[in-house]
């Protein structure tokens, strides 16, 4: 059985890869927001800087 040229089981296989990625794809994205965050607040905190 074939579905768009591949057989099932490398269906299954894509389907498992994008089941275990997205967990870490969430937590890259909250710490990544995180540094971004702290980078921000470190500007701040410069002379020269009337915010």
């Amino acid at each position: 059985m074939t579905l768009l040229g591949l057989e099932w089981y490398w269906w299954l296989v894509i389907a498992i890869i994008l089941v275990i990625s997205i967990p870490f794809k969430i937590k890259f994205m909250k710490l990544w927001g995180k540094r971004q965050q702290e980078k921000k607040n470190r500007q701040r905190g410069k002379w020269g800087d009337d915010e």
